[in-house]
């Protein structure tokens, strides 16, 4: 009979090594709920200031919960992770990062701004004058350990996942990882409450949640790279009142990003008068970066989507 178990936050680490012992051993069809803390480590809170972000210590960012050993799974396995459910926090901050983010040479200095939602009603959370975020929980960073032995960083996604921030890994999601070592080593953290995809200026809503999943194994079936299913539509939370898209078009598809990114701050500031950092960090919790056109050589066309809705 599959069981329920639950691990709590204190249970993390902060990288990726096949030599971490498990904190638990579970079966396949077992459930799991897991406490998981924001990816600065607790190192901000709802009342940090511009100046805590300066003061991070990066060996404690991103923690991940685990690992949990998967009993059966072997390399060459692919561990199917089902996302059942989330419990929000209720709390969040996003932040420019000195050094960090698509356009770190144009933000050189940290800005950090706090959010409050509602962990039930998952309501629209302000940003600004009169701007609101629709809201969609989803894990950032989900994974298994790497064959290859010693520790390796979270920040970096690789093929057994990791920090993949993948918007779309919300709650019906069922995620397929390729297994490289006995037990799978399964952990997870860095849990957001909104991002846009390309999370552009490096952070997006960091909130500590409760994650709720269960496992199975697919025996012996060659899995490259991680792949995923939804359950349903993606977008729909920013749909309703259509896009303002700006795009960025040349021979470099991270130079086209830049473009696009800098054109959206730019028509964010002089529409709705937010300075262009406030931009750029809302850019990142809910404006999509897109790659629209990649076949036309030599050119390659990024588009910038920012949903209408959070203004209107």
């Amino acid at each position: 009979m599959a069981a329920t178990h639950t691990i709590h936050s204190n249970h993390h680490h902060f990288g990726w090594d096949n030599s971490l012992q498990p904190v638990m051993t579970v079966a396949p069809g077992d459930s799991m709920e897991i406490d998981t803390v924001d990816s600065s480590g607790g190192q901000l809170t709802v009342n940090s200031t511009v100046e805590d972000v300066t003061a991070l210590d990066f060996e404690m960012v991103n923690p991940v919960t685990g690992p949990i050993r998967v009993d059966g799974a072997e390399p060459g396995d692919i561990l199917k992770v089902t996302i059942d459910h989330f419990v929000p926090s209720g709390w969040g901050w996003t932040a420019v990062i000195p050094g960090f983010g698509l356009l770190a040479d144009q933000f050189a200095e940290p800005a950090l701004h706090t959010w409050r939602y509602d962990p039930n009603a998952l309501s629209p959370s302000a940003y600004g004058p009169g701007g609101r975020v629709p809201l969609k929980p989803f894990c950032g960073t989900i994974g298994v350990a790497p064959a290859a032995d010693g520790l390796h960083s979270v920040m970096p996604p690789r093929r057994v996942g990791g920090n993949m921030d993948i918007r779309d890994l919300c709650a019906g999601s069922v995620l397929y990882l390729p297994v490289e070592v006995a037990g799978a080593l399964f952990s997870i953290g860095d849990t957001h409450a909104a991002q846009g995809d390309g999370e552009v200026c490096g952070t997006a809503i960091e909130s500590p949640m409760s994650v709720g999943l269960s496992f199975e194994l697919i025996k012996q079936t060659p899995l490259a790279f991680p792949r995923y299913e939804t359950e349903g539509p993606v977008s729909r939370h920013f749909d309703q009142k259509g896009y303002q898209v700006t795009t960025g078009i040349g021979v470099d598809l991270m130079q086209g990003a830049r473009d696009a990114v800098s054109g959206m701050i730019d028509l964010l500031s002089s529409q709705q008068g937010v300075s262009a950092v406030e931009a750029y960090m809302l850019c990142s919790v809910c404006a999509d970066l897109r790659i629209s056109e990649i076949v036309d050589q030599p050119n390659w066309v990024v588009s910038m989507y920012f949903p209408k809705i959070v203004f209107d």
